[in-house]
């Protein structure tokens, strides 16, 4: 199934973080989201670290979850939950 999604600009940051993961390592993106959650004042620079920590990880196991059962539709469904529970900026 191919559909086209329209990401917001918060998700298109996730996404960007996410996608370069092979490439550069976990480390250098939780940084960089750090300074982007901490930027926008999503979070306090003190907490921003380990909530990139935590949307990192999140946003690699919807990913897992969603390619090991080929169902773009899960990995929607785990995004919307991780905004309702409050781990993701809305």
């Amino acid at each position: 199934m191919n559909r086209t999604v329209r990401l917001s600009s918060r998700e298109k940051i996730l996404a960007s973080a996410t996608r370069v993961a092979g490439a550069h390592g976990s480390d250098v993106n939780v940084k960089w989201l750090a300074k982007v959650l901490s930027a926008a004042a999503v979070v306090s620079a003190e907490e921003s670290e380990g909530r990139a920590r935590a949307i990192y990880a999140a946003i690699a196991g919807a990913q897992l979850m969603a390619r090991s059962r080929s169902d773009i539709s899960l990995y929607d469904a785990l995004i919307e939950s991780y905004r309702v529970a409050g781990l993701l900026p809305a």
